[in-house]
C-alpha cells in the first residue's frame, strides 16, 4: 500500500467529482479525470475550468487559483488509462450499487495494486462496495460534501476489509487540500446524512403540529444554535451550555416528549460523575484548564461576532 499520495484520479467528472478534482488540482497534486465517455471527460474539464475562473472572478478561489488548476489537471480517454498509474483513485458515479460496482471493479483491475481507492457514495455501506474491489483492504469510502471546493469535512468510512494503515494516509491527501477528514464507522447514513435526516425529520414534526412555520423554523435553526455551528460540534457546545443544564432539559423534554428524547447515557454519566463541562473544567470529551476556558471564551465571542459581521455583510439569502 502506498504510503504517501501524491498523485489522484477522479473517476466520474460529474458536480461532486469536479468539484473533487478541483480542490485536490488547486492543492498542486496533478489529478487526471475520467468520464463515462473521452468527450464527456473533455466537456467535464472545460467546465471545470470556467467554473474555476468564475469562482476566481467573484473572489472564492484566490488570483491564479485557475491556472493552478490547469496545470494539474488532465484528461484520459478511459478509466482504465485515468487510474493506471495514481497513488489513489476516488470513485465519484451515480449512487447506484450496480453502477458503482461496474466501475469499481474497472478501477480496481486497472490500478496499480498498491494504489487506494475511495468511493464518493453518501448513503451506501462500505462493506457493499468492497465487495466489487480487488484487494478489498485498500478501499474505504471518502465523502466529500456539496459543494466540495468549498465545504470541509470529508467522513472517512473503513469497511471491515480495510487495512487501517490507509486512513492516515488518506488523511494526510485531505490535509493537503485543506480538508478535515473524520473517522466513521460503517453504518448507514454514516454521522453526516443521520444527523442531517433527524434534524430535517423534528424540524418536519414541529411544522406538522403547527408549533412553528417552516420559515420560523428555519430562522430559529439558523440565528441560534446553526450560528454555532461553524466553529462548535453538539459536544463542544454542550460543554459550553453546562452538562448539567442538558440533564435537566433531558428531563423536561422526556416527560412530555417520552422515550425518544429521555437523557443520553453520555450525559448522565457525565452528570453523575461530576462532569459539567466548561463550567467546572470536566467536559464530556476532556478536561479544560482555566487558561484553556479563558482561550476558548475569547474564541467563542470573537468568533461569533465575526460570524454576525459576515451574514450582515453578505445579506440575506437570495431564496
Amino acid at each position: 500500500m502506498v504510503t504517501s499520495i501524491t498523485s489522484v484520479a477522479v473517476v466520474g467528472a460529474g458536480y461532486m467529482g469536479g468539484g473533487i478534482a478541483q480542490s485536490f488540482a488547486l492543492a498542486g497534486l496533478p489529478v487526471t479525470i475520467a468520464d463515462a465517455s473521452a468527450d464527456a471527460t473533455q466537456a467535464a474539464y472545460e467546465r471545470l475550468l470556467a467554473e474555476s475562473q468564475e469562482f476566481e472572478d467573484e473572489g472564492l478561489y484566490d488570483a491564479g487559483a485557475t491556472e493552478a488548476i490547469r496545470g494539474n489537471l488532465r484528461t484520459a480517454a478511459s478509466i482504465e488509462e485515468a487510474v493506471a498509474d495514481v497513488d489513489f483513485v476516488e470513485e465519484a458515479v451515480f449512487e447506484s450499487v450496480e453502477v458503482k460496482h461496474d466501475v469499481l471493479g474497472r478501477i480496481s483491475a486497472a490500478a496499480r495494486p498498491d494504489a487506494i481507492i475511495g468511493s464518493n457514495t453518501s448513503t451506501i455501506p462500505a462493506r457493499v462496495l468492497a465487495t466489487a474491489v480487488t484487494n478489498p483492504e485498500r478501499f474505504l469510502t471518502v465523502h466529500f460534501s456539496n459543494p466540495a471546493p468549498f465545504i470541509p469535512g470529508v467522513e472517512l468510512v473503513p469497511s471491515e476489509s480495510t487495512d487501517p494503515a490507509v486512513v492516515p494516509v488518506v488523511r494526510e491527501l485531505l490535509g493537503k487540500a485543506d480538508r478535515q477528514g473524520a473517522l466513521v464507522a460503517d453504518v448507514p447514513g454514516f454521522v453526516l446524512n443521520r444527523l442531517q435526516y433527524v434534524l430535517l425529520k423534528e424540524a418536519m414534526s414541529i411544522a406538522e403540529e403547527g408549533i412553528a412555520s417552516p420559515e420560523d423554523i428555519d430562522t430559529v435553526v439558523r440565528t441560534t444554535f446553526g450560528f454555532r455551528l461553524g466553529f462548535f460540534g453538539p459536544f463542544a457546545i454542550a460543554d459550553q451550555a453546562g452538562l448539567d443544564v442538558y440533564a435537566g432539559g433531558f428531563r423536561t423534554f422526556e416527560e412530555n416528549f417520552g422515550e425518544r428524547l429521555a437523557t443520553p447515557r453520555l450525559v448522565q454519566e457525565a452528570v453523575e460523575n461530576d462532569r459539567k463541562g466548561v463550567k467546572n473544567g470536566k467536559g464530556l470529551t476532556k478536561d479544560y484548564t482555566p487558561e484553556e476556558v479563558k482561550a476558548l471564551v475569547a474564541y467563542r465571542n470573537k468568533a461569533y461576532s465575526e460570524m454576525g459581521r459576515l451574514l450582515r455583510t453578505l445579506g440575506p439569502s437570495p431564496a
